[in-house]
């Protein structure tokens, strides 16, 4: 019974991390639709989002890999995989942060001479 209910919490885990990617994908279209409506948008802004969608790629494959590591008992492999996931999703995070802060320091348009970092 041990081995069922753990065969379980790991498929709940990975389909939460699916999942999580799904929702990260909206937040980035969201964004992305957001900036849009703006009146002028540095093109450091639109790389970035852009960059975005090809770190939620990686993701996504690092996940697939994942799920091989997890059916494979392979945990130093499970935890190096769940690290760089976790990495990738707090540089999106930290540099959307970025993105809001210039915004909101001037609503109009971020200042394309500011120093922009890209993914």
């Amino acid at each position: 019974m041990q081995d069922n209910n753990t065969n379980s919490d790991r498929h709940n885990i990975i389909d939460r991390l699916f999942s999580s990617f799904t929702e990260l994908e909206k937040a980035i279209t969201s964004a992305r639709c957001t900036l849009e409506k703006r009146e002028s948008i540095p093109e450091e802004l639109v790389k970035r989002l852009r960059s975005y969608d090809g770190i939620l790629l990686k993701q996504r494959a690092l996940a697939t890999k994942l799920c091989d590591h997890v059916n494979k008992n392979e945990w130093d492999e499970v935890t190096r995989h769940v690290s760089l996931i976790n990495g990738l999703s707090a540089m999106i995070r930290d540099d959307a942060r970025s993105i809001l802060s210039a915004l909101s320091a001037n609503p109009d348009a971020a200042d394309a001479d500011d120093e922009m970092t890209i993914c």
